[in-house]
């Protein structure tokens, strides 16, 4: 093995590291925008567990769905994840300044298993068009993807965890910026 084939791993191991983190930071910031609404302890790990799963899966299935289609409905994909953070963080913002049980609008429930298996999925959609491109730069895709999933699963951890810390001190106005945070992640996502 000579000196320019390690360096060539090394830099393709450095790329990868970027790139998970790059996506993970998703998930951080999905995740800080739902902890402010409060979050349970068993819903932090089941909703880190979904965001780490989808996060293996996008990137497989963009490999599999091959370079024209990923190009096709990479763009749209991306736009369609910015408006449904969009009308979560708007949801959330909302939401917040009604009082009472007929005033508040009613939003994906994070508790569910639909309403995180909605979120999660959100927040790994981008990592589709990514998995287009891994199987020309990549040659250890299993590695990769499973890089893009830890990565996703701990920073969806940290930030459901750091999300949830801040809203205790914020009280009632934690969803509010929990919301804003979702809506200009979404509109980050869109444009």
């Amino acid at each position: 093995m000579g000196m320019g084939e390690v360096s060539a791993g090394w830099g393709q191991i450095v790329t990868i590291a970027i790139m998970a983190l790059a996506l993970g930071m998703d998930a951080f910031s999905l995740g800080v925008g739902i902890g402010m609404r409060g979050i349970r302890l068993l819903h932090v790990l089941q909703m880190s567990l979904l965001v780490a799963f989808f996060h293996v899966l996008m990137p497989l299935l963009g490999l599999v769905a091959g370079s024209y289609i990923g190009h096709l409905l990479g763009r749209v994909a991306g736009i369609a994840a910015g408006a449904l953070l969009v009308a979560l963080g708007g949801h959330m913002v909302l939401g917040s300044f009604r009082t009472g049980e007929n005033g508040g609008m009613r939003s994906v429930d994070h508790r569910t298993l639909w309403g995180m298996l909605l979120i999660s999925l959100s927040v790994s959609i981008d990592s589709f068009s990514v998995g287009v491109s891994l199987g020309v730069f990549v040659s250890n895709v299993l590695l990769t993807v499973l890089a893009f999933g830890a990565c996703g699963g701990l920073m969806s951890i940290s930030g459901l965890l750091l999300g949830r810390r801040v809203s205790r001190g914020l009280g009632e106005y934690g969803e509010a910026l929990g919301g804003a945070i979702l809506l200009g992640f979404g509109l980050l996502f869109i444009f």
